[in-house]
């Protein structure tokens, strides 16, 4: 179980299925990050899907968090500081 904060590559994207999320637009990692899988959704800064085009790629601070009876996810505090790499 990974619970070291890390710093990984994600981009914003607009799922197939939206159901039991908010919103279209959602962030997940890039491929080729080990653990960081693009399977897993990314909780973050509404920002960086906001003030930005859909497919940015951002460099932000991570981890994993496993809810007890929930599905696991990457979680960076909205308040950090966040890298624009790739501008859609």
């Amino acid at each position: 179980m990974k619970t070291d904060y890390e710093y990984i590559i994600v981009e914003s994207f607009n799922p197939s299925d939206t159901s039991g999320r908010h919103g279209p637009t959602h962030v997940r990692p890039i491929p080729g990050q080990g653990v960081f899988m693009p399977k897993y959704y990314v909780a973050c800064s509404r920002n960086l899907i906001r003030d930005y085009p859909v497919g940015t790629k951002f460099k932000i601070k991570v981890k994993f968090n496993y809810p007890i009876g929930g599905t696991p996810y990457i979680y960076s505090h909205y308040s950090w500081k966040y890298d624009v790499i790739e501008k859609y």
